[in-house]
């Protein structure tokens, strides 16, 4: 189930690139980034009500909301930095580097979280950075 959804995340990802491109012609890109925030707010709502969730907000931890805050504010700046990026660059420069974020997040668990960072990992981190690079060239 896990690997479908993440399938889905990508190809959905995808499209955000391409529809905010378009999008975004003549739209200052914070304005943009908080359009968009506010239809993600919505759809997340919406989804919590439909799955009966919203009782789960009296069962979080502090410990919880301050790194769902926290990861709020990363998620936040990234968009930002994401679209203004995209106002200014060409789609198919500014994705593959956005994507370097595989590469750091691999960094981060291995450093944060102790998961393994086997051979493979670096290999595939390696042709990563270098595909990237080939890209943006």
């Amino acid at each position: 189930m896990w690997f479908w959804l993440a399938l889905g995340s990508a190809v959905f990802a995808a499209l955000t690139s391409i529809l905010a491109k378009v999008g975004i012609e003549g739209v200052g890109s914070n304005l943009a980034t908080a359009i968009r925030t506010m239809v993600v707010v919505v759809m997340a709502w919406i989804m919590v009500l439909i799955t009966h969730q919203q009782d789960g907000l009296k069962e979080i931890s502090t410990r919880s909301w301050i790194f769902l805050i926290l990861s709020g504010i990363a998620t936040g700046a990234s968009w930002l930095c994401y679209y203004k990026a995209l106002q200014v660059g060409d789609v198919s420069k500014v994705v593959p580097i956005d994507k370097l974020s595989v590469i750091i997040t691999m960094v981060l668990a291995f450093v944060f979280l102790h998961e393994d960072f086997s051979m493979k990992s670096l290999i595939g981190c390696a042709l990563i950075g270098a595909g990237t690079l080939f890209m943006v060239m």
